[in-house]
């Protein structure tokens, strides 16, 4: 029963999270919605970062990066996907690379990094993302700014 709750927990929270990122911030290539979000771990209940290995700290954050696929029907599939990607302060032309993992609730595979915030600073992030393999990685680039709670 415990781990029943512990896993409608983090469906849940995750949810949350990916619905935050259908709301606003996701690239259309083609037929294909590449939805991004990027929070503080500390947002997340001690649980759900527990379950999924996710250290809790001010000082960092989450990526979550999901691709949904379109249908004929005008519903949408979420599709398998790799990312690669750097992340730095905005002017930084290297920035740092990211490092995936795939993270799965149900049937829901997404890709997840966790890295270090730079307070008060716009961070740029710039992301390569393949979901299908016989085709080119989408381009994605944003720039979100972050805030320490101290």
């Amino acid at each position: 029963m415990k781990r029943g709750i512990l896993a409608a927990l983090t469906a849940g929270t995750l949810s949350l999270l990916a619905a935050a990122a259908t709301a606003q911030q996701f690239e259309q290539v083609d037929d294909v919605q590449i939805h991004y979000s990027a929070v503080s771990t500390s947002f997340l209940p001690e649980a759900v970062a527990r379950e999924h290995r996710i250290q809790r700290n001010p000082a960092l954050a989450l990526l979550n990066v999901s691709v949904l696929e379109e249908q004929a029907d005008g519903t949408t599939r979420s599709v398998p996907a790799t990312v690669d990607g750097r992340v730095g302060e905005v002017g930084d032309e290297e920035g740092e690379p990211l490092s995936f993992r795939t993270l799965r609730i149900g049937d829901t595979p997404s890709q997840v990094a966790v890295f270090r915030i730079r307070d008060d600073a716009p961070m740029r992030f710039d992301l390569e993302v393949r979901h299908d393999r016989n085709a080119e990685p989408a381009h994605v680039s944003f720039i979100q700014r972050f805030y320490i709670d101290r």
